[in-house]
């Protein structure tokens, strides 16, 4: 008989890790924090339009500000939190009206969510970029 005191001092190891969510699940996870980004970047967007606004020497100079490399590639990420924020939304607007909640057409929504959210960012950053 295995002793049953030896079971209860081993530490619990709860696999918290996002990457072993099904699709849906991370779709969800994803929106929320897409969600979160875009709030925080709404500060960012709103100090690029004061600057831009101001006066012409403010408008170039928001201009070159978002002509560099890194704030380029944040507003890329930016605009896949906006797009990826939207879809997911849509599909979680069906999801409440109980539309596609079988474990199979959530699985097929929660990946057309993914595949069209990042082509439209690639098409869409091709061209702002």
């Amino acid at each position: 008989m295995p002793d049953l005191t030896a079971k209860k001092k081993r530490p619990l190891w709860y696999n918290l890790s996002p990457l072993n969510l099904p699709l849906p699940g991370l779709v969800s996870i994803l929106h929320r924090v897409s969600g979160a980004l875009l709030f925080l970047g709404l500060v960012w967007f709103l100090f690029l339009l004061d600057m831009s606004l101001g006066s012409e020497a403010g408008f170039a100079r928001a201009r070159a500000y978002v002509g560099h490399p890194l704030v380029k590639l944040s507003l890329l990420a930016l605009l896949w939190a906006y797009l990826h924020h939207l879809c997911a939304g849509v599909r979680h607007l069906f999801l409440d009206i109980d539309l596609g909640v079988e474990l199979r057409a959530a699985r097929r929504s929660a990946f057309a969510v993914f595949v069209v959210s990042l082509a439209l960012t690639a098409f869409i950053g091709a061209k702002l970029w």
